[in-house]
């Protein structure tokens, strides 16, 4: 027999915060609103102190002994939480992996597409995995294996660097590139010279002149219409009857 509602999700550990009468310790050590330590209360004379400041009693070192508890509005902290996980996420980078896969007798053309490929991943802070995979009979001659490969690093000297010397691992070859720092990082060849800046200057101008012609049509179309209406009128008042006096009958 299937269940008329799916059971209630529990919080983990590591996100569950205990506020108020939650907490299980008989005794806190409590820090005020204004981060100042009280020094350890029993735990129904810590609730009753976060009442009578308006707060609440929210325990944010469970682990401690005994637990760490802060006088604080339980929705100001979560947000000031929020807050900092969201800051620190930005400062983590996380490396993204791209994979290029070579062969030994790899065509020049497609060589030089997979390393403008390779090019623009580093460009955009990302590794790069070289992989090239030997088929049938041309695992007996690895070396030629091994010349492409190098000769992939050596033209991405100005970009990355190879975190290891190339390895033959199974029946392939394996390398990873790391990209360059900004400030020793060759520009990417097939970037427009200016960028973003250059691509928002273009949008503006072409915002601007957009905005240029509309002004234009709606000008004219107000001119014409301003034009018909004193051609009107002088129409009107050419009219043999134009200034002919209507008397009211008796």
């Amino acid at each position: 027999m299937s269940r008329p509602f799916s059971p209630r999700p529990y919080p983990s550990p590591a996100t569950f915060t205990r506020v108020n009468g939650k907490i299980r310790a008989r005794e806190v050590r409590v820090i005020d609103v204004d981060k100042k330590q009280l020094g350890v209360l029993p735990l129904p004379e810590a609730i009753n102190l976060a009442r009578s400041k308006g707060v609440d009693l929210v325990e944010i070192a469970p682990n401690a002994t005994p637990p760490v508890c802060r006088l604080v509005d339980f929705g100001k902290y979560r947000y000031e939480q929020a807050k900092q996980e969201k800051e620190s996420k930005k400062h983590q980078h996380a490396n993204k992996v791209k994979e290029i896969q070579l062969s030994p007798n790899i065509d020049p053309h497609d060589f030089g597409v997979k390393l403008q490929h390779a090019i623009n991943f580093l460009c955009e802070e990302m590794k790069v995995k070289v992989t090239l995979r030997f088929r049938g009979r041309e695992m007996a001659h690895k070396e030629f294996g091994f010349q492409q490969v190098n000769k992939f690093v050596e033209d991405l000297t100005t970009f990355a660097h190879p975190d290891a010397p190339p390895k033959l691992i199974g029946k392939g070859i394996n390398v990873m590139l790391s990209p360059l720092p900004r400030n020793k990082r060759a520009k990417n060849p097939k970037q427009p010279e200016g960028g973003a800046e250059a691509a928002e200057a273009a949008d503006r101008e072409r915002t601007n002149s957009n905005g240029a012609a509309r002004n234009g049509h709606a000008k004219g179309k107000t001119d014409s219409g301003t034009g018909a209406e004193q051609g009107a009128s002088e129409a009107f008042s050419n009219a043999p009857f134009a200034t002919l006096e209507v008397k009211a009958g008796k």
